[in-house]
């Protein structure tokens, strides 16, 4: 059984190295649409693979990341990521080129992390992310799969090394989370659940 949520975000980028010309010299924008797949080997205690409303806490703070921020490649020109970060507020570094592929496999990568790392309280199974589409375009869009996570010919997606700026840490509740949960592996606490149950 497959759950989807999804969510928006305008965001922009380069794209080095593609063929369209457009696409690889100039910063352009899109309205990202994100799908995200949920599946688990059980459901919880509402018969849910997972509450979409556990979704508004971590995993919705890391979507709205995404949103007006300029999204670059660490191996870029240094003279275009330091442009960027010093002309905008909100800007994301990554260790791979943020084409549609590559996000879909980050986003994929990310919240599924982020789902593992969550103490789960109303008797989840081991809830994981089967897959997630990023639309770029209304006629276009990108998925990937866990199976591609251990792909040989697709880059490895370092997670530490994703750097969010000031501006968007200071976003979400905690703005140390992100750097806590992938370099010192603390658990996440969701909201309390209400439990309440039904008498015959």
């Amino acid at each position: 059984m497959i759950v989807r949520k999804k969510f928006s975000f305008e965001g922009s980028h380069i794209v080095r190295n593609c063929s369209s010309k457009r696409c690889k010299y100039s910063i352009h924008g899109h309205s990202y649409i994100l799908e995200i797949f949920l599946t688990a080997n059980r459901l919880d205690s509402g018969m849910m693979i997972y509450d979409f409303g556990l979704l508004k806490s971590f995993v919705k703070e890391f979507v709205d990341s995404f949103d007006h921020a300029i999204v670059f490649w660490d191996k870029d020109y240094e003279s275009y990521s330091e442009f960027v970060k010093e002309n905008s507020d909100r800007w994301i570094s990554l260790p791979i080129s943020p084409s549609a592929e590559m996000l879909s496999l980050t986003f994929l990568k990310a919240i599924d992390f982020i789902l593992s790392r969550t103490i789960k309280t109303n008797g989840e199974g081991d809830v994981k992310v089967s897959s997630v589409r990023i639309h770029e375009t209304a006629t276009g869009y990108a998925e990937s799969f866990q199976e591609d996570l251990y792909n040989e010919n697709f880059p490895s997606i370092d997670l530490s090394k994703i750097i969010f700026s000031e501006e968007i840490r200071n976003d979400w509740k905690d703005p140390d989370l992100w750097e806590n949960l992938v370099h010192h592996n603390i658990m996440i606490r969701n909201p309390e659940v209400e439990i309440q149950v039904l008498q015959d």
